[in-house]
């Protein structure tokens, strides 16, 4: 699983500089792309909770694009900051806090099933945070699902809940996303464990 992240991120490193350079062209910062990202998470939420649900994947795909730009962005420019990284980091679990609480408050799933794939989003973000943070671990990004891969369910699951209301096919996309983010937090405890005990050997 840490290979497949690795080529994964390596991919996405490789292929988007070409689109961080036309950000740079056109005038947009890294940080600049990162305060659209974080608000276009609070409009995607607000738009969810009026049932509002195309306008609510568009300005998901949105935050989605925008946060992919500024990291693409940093990149190109050679404006890679330390308190960046971290701006972008904290504006991601402000988007999927939003995101999930206007689905979650808007009536189309259960209440339960909304707070158990918000609290699995947060608490593996929160799980490679500390590992990194705490364990000095340079890349804990593993687990069987990533960000994007859990907001293409929740986008697919909104298309179908659109076309099929009342169908649950949005609930059972987030009791996927909040299955598989528990399941995530607790490989990278695991890889984790496995790194620092590596690490006391030598």
């Amino acid at each position: 699983m840490p290979e497949i992240n690795k080529l994964k991120r390596e991919f996405y490193e490789r292929s988007t500089p070409a689109l961080g350079r036309i950000c740079l062209k056109l005038g947009f910062t890294p940080n600049m792309l990162t305060g659209i990202s974080f608000l276009s998470g609070i409009v995607s939420g607000i738009f969810f909770w009026r049932g509002d649900i195309i306008w609510g994947i568009t300005w998901m795909l949105v935050n989605s694009i925008t946060d992919m730009l500024d990291g693409a962005t940093a990149r190109a420019g050679n404006m890679g900051t330390v308190f960046g990284g971290i701006l972008d980091h904290v504006s991601d679990r402000y988007g999927e806090f939003f995101i999930l609480a206007g689905i979650t408050l808007s009536g189309m799933v259960h209440p339960g099933w909304g707070l158990f794939a918000l609290f699995g989003m947060i608490i593996a973000s929160y799980t490679r945070a500390v590992a990194e943070s705490m364990g000095n671990i340079k890349n804990c990004a593993v687990g069987i699902v990533g960000r994007l891969e859990k907001f293409i369910l929740i986008i697919a699951g909104s298309l179908l809940e659109y076309f099929f209301p009342h169908s649950r096919w949005l609930e059972i996309a987030l009791i996927i996303v909040g299955a598989t983010s528990y399941i995530t937090s607790i490989q990278r405890l695991f890889y984790a464990h496995k790194v620092l005990k590596n690490r006391d050997r030598e």
